[in-house]
């Protein structure tokens, strides 16, 4: 009968785990022991808080069922692995009764990271372009009084003799032209453009943002690391952008190290969780993070990072890694950025892959 029961929990497509009443495990099923990074085997008749570890959101809502005898529910908790990347999970406990008597604990797991993940994408394309409509209306506003006001500066320079009247009137013409520089950038945001689609090797333009960023002085007593998937193929893209993307990522990330650490650009390719292409079809994910081990970013402000103008640095403009987003968002991918301070940055880069031959030039 256990060897019944455990077949069909095998077949269920939550995770599933059953603990008695010291808290040991009684039964996993296969979707469980993938979440948990576990197997049946090693966990049998095994304290949960010691296969896991005492904090565990599993082993925490175990005990917590086991003391009160009544279920509890939690949803979307962030779950971190040792071996895999992070889950977002929806956890639901019942106590288990024999005779009126609670002999146990039985919990159910499901795997919400890909619902939390198109949730984010939709959130993150409304937000880009609402900006974007924001940064159009700017743009209309700002951009003929600065051509006037630079106009009256340079008469003003031209029919004067007195030094400081010149100075101040070069001072409103730099000034203007790092607004109308800012108001061009802030245009990307507003670009409905075709991408210039093509055939393009990955690791060719990671190769070549890495060889921009080593003629920076920014780049001084830094490591930089590869971590290449060799058997990565071509994907579809604009290799232009992404060059950009990763540029920005970057020079971000050694502007907050200072001149020491590394700097590690990793590739590989997923299956686990597959990005949709707009036609609605399942492709592959092809994985780009990239990694330093500077101070991090405070709990406060990561959520804030990809905001358009939000900056922490001194004579940052805030659009470095909003342009990045853009512009991974505009290949039908994702940009998470995850950060602890004083542990370092990492951010990773999913796209969608796409076979150059098999799709059309432009997006």
């Amino acid at each position: 009968m256990a060897r019944d029961l455990q077949i069909v929990l095998d077949a269920v497509l939550d995770g599933v785990v059953v603990v008695d009443m010291q808290g040991r495990f009684e039964l996993v099923n296969s979707e469980a022991c993938r979440i948990l990074e576990i197997s049946a085997e090693s966990t049998q008749c095994r304290p949960i808080g010691d296969a896991l570890h005492s904090d565990h959101a599993v082993a925490r809502l175990a005990q917590a069922v086991l003391a009160s005898g009544r279920p509890a529910i939690e949803t979307e908790l962030l779950v971190p692995r040792r071996l895999a990347d992070d889950l977002y999970l929806d956890l639901a406990a019942s106590p288990l009764f024999e005779d009126r008597c609670q002999t146990g604990v039985v919990i159910a797991l499901r795997d919400r990271t890909i619902h939390h993940a198109l949730r984010e994408v939709v959130s993150e394309r409304e937000h880009l372009a609402a900006f974007g409509h924001i940064a159009a209306g700017i743009a209309h506003e700002v951009k003929n009084p600065l051509g006037g006001i630079r106009g009256a500066a340079e008469i003003m320079a031209s029919r004067t003799d007195d030094v400081r009247t010149q100075d101040a009137a070069g001072l409103i013409v730099r000034e203007v032209d790092r607004i109308a520089t800012l108001v061009d950038d802030l245009m990307v945001f507003t670009h409905g453009e075709d991408l210039q689609l093509a055939g393009a090797n990955i690791h060719q333009i990671l190769d070549d943002m890495l060889e921009l960023l080593s003629m920076d002085p920014i780049a001084a007593g830094v490591k930089l690391e590869r971590n290449f998937d060799p058997s990565i193929p071509d994907l579809l893209a604009d290799a232009d952008r992404l060059v950009q993307v990763f540029l920005n990522l970057a020079r971000n990330a050694l502007q907050a190290m200072q001149g020491q650490g590394t700097l590690s650009i990793a590739t590989r390719m997923t299956l686990d969780h597959r990005l949709s292409a707009e036609s609605g079809a399942s492709r592959p994910t092809l994985l780009v993070t990239v990694a330093d081990d500077g101070p991090g970013i405070p709990a406060d402000v990561i959520d804030k990072v990809t905001t358009p103008l939000f900056t922490t640095r001194r004579g940052g403009t805030g659009l470095g890694l909003a342009v990045a987003l853009h512009w991974v968002s505009r290949h039908g991918g994702t940009m998470r950025v995850e950060s602890k301070s004083g542990r370092g940055t990492r951010v990773r880069v999913a796209l969608p892959w796409r076979r150059p031959e098999s799709d059309g030039a432009s997006s």
